[in-house]
């Protein structure tokens, strides 16, 4: 390879494949927020489903990134 070029990789997704995934990762997201707002949870409880509903989050800020949603800033911003 020459220095300063890298090989072009085909996507290993599709974007097909990453919108099912957006899709299923918002399902997620809004039960856990459904689950934690509507339920009467212990400590643990709470605390695992704020966490899961956070990292959703952060899945689905990444993937419409990915996917070039112009509303969307950089995921670590």
């Amino acid at each position: 390879m020459v220095e300063g070029l890298q090989e072009v990789t085909p996507p290993i997704r599709t974007r097909n494949e990453l919108q099912l995934m957006l899709g299923d990762a918002i399902e997620r997201r809004d039960k856990w927020l459904k689950y934690w707002k509507s339920t009467k949870l212990s400590k643990k409880d709470n605390v695992e489903a704020l966490r899961n509903y956070t990292a959703l989050r952060g899945v689905v800020k990444t993937l419409q990134w990915v996917m070039l949603n112009p509303d969307v800033e950089h995921p670590l911003d």
